[in-house]
């Protein structure tokens, strides 16, 4: 076991060694949940979201199998509690499925572009940032709190499907719902033959599973020295956590901003930022891809700014975003991560119909 001076830089480090493969394989695969959806919408074309399905599997397969076998305790992480705030997954989830639609991408596939010399998503990023961090303690924080967290209900046990259904059924449910998911990803032979895409999405999925298992068992102490308390180092909310990507870049502005405060330090999250970014680089520069790109109109530049507030509010309103919710929260089957990905799925799906109906 790890002493916390050694773990409060080593959590953050393998962070940002995890977002950094992360974000090299996102960029070199097209991997993209607004990609996805909008290749289904415009084109007909189910490679992309196969991939993302293909992702969740794996992080579902592999979150719930350290779950059982004692390495993590995924009912010790934000998505699983008792209180299950439905208007905010559904509200929060519709706003960063459009804000996703019309910044370009979600905050992972920012980072991922802004990586690669994109300065539309460097501002992005930027909006992204100040307005998630007006929701968790700013202005924003009072509508939140006080209107749309307040419509919620309040399980007996925790809101994960297995605890909803018995604990004891929690092997069966995993290993039948990751059986479905596969079985629709591999059942078109294209998605078969794409070998990038489907590497890519298993090697994305295991990520996040990677995640879980530095800052829910490295990272976890069962007995801090000084507090004699059990306690995850190395991770903002103090809990165990995977890959997300609004809440933490709200967090690496706070960091660059406060830095000569000594109460701050980096941790899993601020890692996993800049990690993505910095493995998007890394593969532009290897492939001799790397450009600088800017917005092409005022009228872009608008859609990008109220796309990027959307998702900031969005995003933290929903307790996470396409990779945050999408792949990290559905790994621990919670009934709210369910309820956001299919709000920022109908957002995005929506947006791009008025588009096409404007014409």
């Amino acid at each position: 076991m790890f002493e916390v001076p050694t773990l409060s830089w080593l959590i953050p480090a393998g962070g940002f060694v995890i977002a950094a493969v992360f974000g090299a394989t996102a960029r070199r695969s097209g991997f993209c949940t607004m990609g996805a959806i909008s290749d289904v919408v415009l084109m007909g074309d189910l490679v992309r979201l196969r991939m993302w399905v293909l992702a969740m599997a794996v992080a579902i397969a592999g979150a719930q199998a350290l779950h059982v076998f004692g390495l993590v305790d995924l009912s010790q992480s934000l998505y699983t509690g008792s209180r299950l705030t439905v208007v905010s997954h559904l509200a929060g989830g519709l706003l960063f499925g459009i804000g996703m639609t019309l910044a370009s991408g979600c905050g992972a596939r920012n980072v991922v572009r802004a990586g690669a010399g994109n300065l539309k998503a460097v501002v992005v990023l930027v909006v992204l940032g100040v307005v998630a961090a007006m929701t968790l303690r700013g202005v924003l924080a009072v509508p939140r709190t006080a209107w749309l967290d307040t419509w919620s209900l309040r399980l007996s046990a925790g809101q994960d499907l297995p605890r909803l259904v018995g604990e004891s059924s929690r092997a069966w449910i995993a290993a039948f719902i990751v059986s479905v998911m596969m079985a629709w990803c591999w059942r078109d032979s294209a998605f078969r033959r794409s070998v990038r895409a489907w590497s890519s999405a298993v090697l994305i999925g295991a990520l996040v599973v990677a995640g879980w298992y530095l800052t829910g068992h490295v990272g976890f102490i069962s007995e801090h020295p000084d507090t004699l308390e059990a306690v995850f180092v190395g991770t903002q909310s103090h809990r165990p956590e995977s890959l997300t990507y609004v809440a933490p870049v709200a967090h690496v502005l706070d960091l660059l901003m406060l830095w000569t405060d000594a109460s701050l330090k980096p941790t899993f999250g601020v890692a996993i930022v800049a990690g993505a970014a910095f493995g998007s680089w890394a593969d532009a520069v290897a492939t001799k891809s790397f450009r600088w790109e800017s917005f092409a109109s005022s009228a872009d530049l608008k859609n990008h700014l109220a796309g990027a507030a959307l998702m900031g509010f969005g995003g933290v309103t929903a307790l996470g975003c396409t990779v945050g919710q999408g792949l990290t929260g559905i790994s621990t089957l919670a009934a709210g991560s369910l309820l956001t990905v299919a709000a920022i799925v109908t957002g995005c799906v929506l947006t791009l119909r008025f588009w096409i109906a404007r014409g």
